[in-house]
């Protein structure tokens, strides 16, 4: 039976001779900065591993899950009249968190004829003066794509082109199955500057730790020389830290996990996107444009035409998940209209048994010839 690794093998038993619970650094008044020195270290080290310089500890911010980083980065870039360009489909979390800081939003397509890569033509249409920052998911949530380099590089110019940052979501990095291979945005801090967004909750599959950050890969200081840097520092002195024990633990979590426990998290996703893809081929009401590559998601195009008594994704799914007590998410809630989200980390059993019902909703609702 194929399913994702327990979490304790992706993190190692803590002692106290470890550098990162070392029991003179935790005694006194030095205790929490030296504790957030080894956490920031880790993670600098960790990170840098994929990109061609070195990152530092101090470009490194620690954040309670990658919800906190969203919610930091959007805070911190919101002023009167700016605007941020978002991708459509997204992660609605971008979208509440610029609401609620009154930062308006523009939106870019993502296209699914070329693996939902960035309309990079649309992108420079919608930016002005006012312009901040764009946004990319990468691996993709929810379309389940991965970006190539070259694309990536071709973001980045972009960016230059236009004078903005770009922020990179990357917390599903590395849980890529298919033929294109993970690469960081951070690879193109020289270009463009980038602030990438990460945690341990997907890779190591430890959600309920809580534990993100937030990292500039800016070589050419142009985020601290403009007071992102320092507005960043500003509003993390005033909100909460992840908790200290998981800070504690990080170091080793990020060095010592062995590969066989990611290579196992892979062959399960890729299992089960296989499964997927092959399956929707069987319902003919939904369309998958793009076999996923990354994360743990599929977009899938509904055909309302074939349906009886359906108004809109919304309608489909509120009667399956009544009819069948299967759930999928609505496009609209990712910003595309009669679409869906399917997520496919479950059991393969369960799955095939999900998309069976589906499949079955589909027969009885189908109009007739």
């Amino acid at each position: 039976m194929a399913t994702l690794p327990s979490s304790p093998a992706s993190a190692p038993p803590l002692s106290p001779r470890e550098p990162s619970l070392n029991p003179s650094a935790l005694a006194g008044s030095t205790a929490t900065p030296t504790l957030s020195e080894f956490s920031l270290r880790g993670v600098a080290e960790y990170l840098s591993k994929d990109l061609p310089y070195a990152l530092s500890p101090d470009d490194v911010f620690l954040t309670v899950g990658c919800i906190q980083a969203i919610e930091v980065i959007i805070s911190v870039l919101a002023r009167p009249s700016a605007n941020i360009l978002l991708p459509r489909p997204g992660f609605f979390h971008y979208e509440t968190c610029a609401s609620s800081s009154n930062l308006e939003m523009r939106h870019f397509d993502l296209l699914p004829e070329r693996g939902w890569e960035v309309d990079l033509m649309g992108v420079e249409k919608l930016a002005d003066e006012n312009t901040v920052a764009m946004v990319i998911v990468n691996p993709g949530n929810p379309c389940g794509n991965v970006y190539s380099y070259d694309h990536l590089k071709k973001v980045a110019e972009m960016a230059k082109k236009l004078g903005i940052m770009v922020i990179s979501d990357e917390v599903y990095a590395h849980l890529v199955f298919g033929n294109t291979p993970f690469t960081p945005m951070g690879v193109f801090g020289s270009i463009a500057p980038v602030l990438t967004l990460g945690s341990i909750s997907k890779r190591w599959i430890v959600p309920g730790w809580r534990l993100g950050w937030l990292v500039t890969t800016d070589p050419n200081g142009i985020l601290t020389k403009h007071g992102v840097v320092e507005s960043i520092k500003g509003f993390l002195s005033t909100s909460p830290d992840p908790a200290t024990f998981i800070q504690g633990a990080v170091p080793q979590i990020l060095e010592k996990t062995p590969d066989d426990f990611f290579s196992r998290t892979i062959d399960v996703l890729k299992q089960t996107a296989d499964i997927c893809y092959e399956m929707i081929k069987d319902i003919p009401c939904i369309t998958c444009p793009y076999k996923p590559e990354g994360s743990m998601f599929v977009m899938v195009k509904l055909n309302l035409s074939m349906l009886d008594g359906v108004k809109d994704d919304v309608d489909f799914c509120m009667k399956l998940s009544k009819e069948e007590s299967v759930i999928v998410l609505p496009g609209v809630v990712v910003g595309m209209k009669n679409w869906l989200r399917i997520t496919f980390t479950i059991e393969p059993s369960l799955l095939r048994d999900g998309l069976e019902r589906i499949k079955a909703f589909y027969e009885r609702h189908a109009k007739a010839p």
